[in-house]
């Protein structure tokens, strides 16, 4: 099959699961077009395979004056005022009509059997205006909260072949919100990891007595992922007489203008300069280096639909802490494969961070059997499998 695939401002300094994906889907026998609506800010630009995805991906054009009158004479006929009026687009239509036509195009000249689109936000939107113009079928991925991916969801999901949902959490709140709307088929598909090439070339060994701590923690620079409660965590521990060690892989959506500079002062009211680096926006070889140096994994955010950070560091046999948030519980069963800690309590994460760092064995289970059920529940290969599955049956 031929499948376009969208994912908004590839490839962000996140979207590792995609490329996964996009190669699994190709060891599948299938082709895969990539676009995206936008390139992603140079600091975001940080994957040793981001050169390459860039050379291979269409950035759809919204500007085009040609392509916007196109866009909006193709849909005027077939009810777009109508859609703008009861499924609220007025502020999305009009930015998306180009982008539409351009992926119409797009669609058309390439032979696009089916085109897959990871976001239920502006990119959904496209998706479905392009098939409004006769293009071909597409579906959906949602990845967190719909109030997250606003308006026009009743519109997006009405119009899909089918969609997906990571967390079966994020199933039943589509379910409740958008009933009457939805596709004949909405799939629990987590995201997944390349079990393969995140494995440890030796042992697990717990932290040694006299010597610090090694946390390692990677996410967004954003409030939500908890960064500032993980910083006042290793504060605390250190007034205990614990010596630890931080780094953050991870950078804020401007690239590095944006919430980093929040961080930066929080880490210095704290004094935490010898104790605490902020590492940026690094490539997977980097991420994988650090979860091998690791003695714990952390990563204390206040929303997480899911977490592919959780999913590499149990596959790199790390022990993992995490948070009773959002989807988490689904992939870290508390007391079997990882620990689970309320977010925002930076005490209590303290806490659990001495209790844990003193207990070898448990460390070593924890490594253990976080290994096995990511290689068993979480391969990247499963949900391309799946995709594949799922678009060929729109065929039959």
């Amino acid at each position: 099959m031929r499948i376009g695939y969208v994912v908004p401002q590839f490839p962000g300094q996140t979207h590792i699961f995609f490329w996964r994906e996009i190669r699994a889907l190709e060891s599948l026998g299938h082709e895969v077009r990539v676009i995206s609506t936008r390139r992603p800010p140079r600091g975001l630009i940080a994957h040793d395979w981001s050169d390459i995805a860039m050379e291979r991906t269409h950035y759809l054009d919204a500007l085009a004056p040609g392509k916007i009158l196109g866009g909006t004479a193709r849909l005027l006929p077939r009810g777009l005022l109508l859609w703008m009026l009861r499924d609220g687009l007025w502020r999305d239509a009009p930015v998306s009509l180009g982008a539409a036509q351009d992926l119409y195009s797009l669609s058309v000249d390439e032979r696009l059997d089916h085109i897959h689109v990871h976001s239920c936000g502006r990119a959904a939107l496209i998706a479905a205006f392009a098939r409004q113009m006769g293009g071909p079928p597409y579906s959906l991925t949602l990845h967190g909260p719909l109030s997250d991916y606003g308006p026009g969801q009743r519109f997006k999901w009405r119009h899909a072949a089918f969609a997906t949902v990571i967390t079966r959490k994020l199933e039943g709140e589509v379910q409740q919100a958008l009933a009457g709307s939805l596709p004949d088929r909405v799939i629990v598909r987590p995201m997944g990891v390349d079990t393969d090439s995140l494995r440890r070339d030796t042992p697990y060994a717990p932290p040694e007595k006299g010597r610090p701590l090694r946390i390692f923690s990677c996410g967004r620079l954003n409030i939500v992922k908890g960064h500032q409660d993980l910083m006042s965590a290793v504060r605390q521990l250190l007034d205990q007489g614990v010596d630890v060690r931080l780094e953050i892989a991870g950078e804020d959506d401007a690239g590095g203008t944006g919430y980093r500079a929040e961080l930066e002062a929080h880490l210095k009211r704290l004094h935490l300069q010898d104790h605490v680096r902020l590492l940026g926006a690094i490539d997977a070889g980097a991420v994988k280096d650090k979860l091998a140096e690791a003695h714990l994994f952390v990563l204390a955010s206040w929303h997480e639909p899911l977490g592919v950070a959780y999913m590499e560091a149990m596959a790199m046999g790390v022990p993992v802490i995490g948070t009773e948030a959002g989807g988490v519980p689904e992939l870290i069963e508390d007391g079997r494969t990882g620990i689970l800690v309320p977010p925002q309590n930076p005490a209590t994460l303290a806490r659990t961070i001495r209790d844990l760092a003193g207990d070898p064995a448990r460390l070593r289970r924890y490594a253990e059997a976080g290994r096995a059920h990511v290689e068993a529940h979480f391969r990247s290969a499963l949900g391309a499998e799946t995709l594949a599955e799922a678009i060929a049956a729109t065929r039959d």
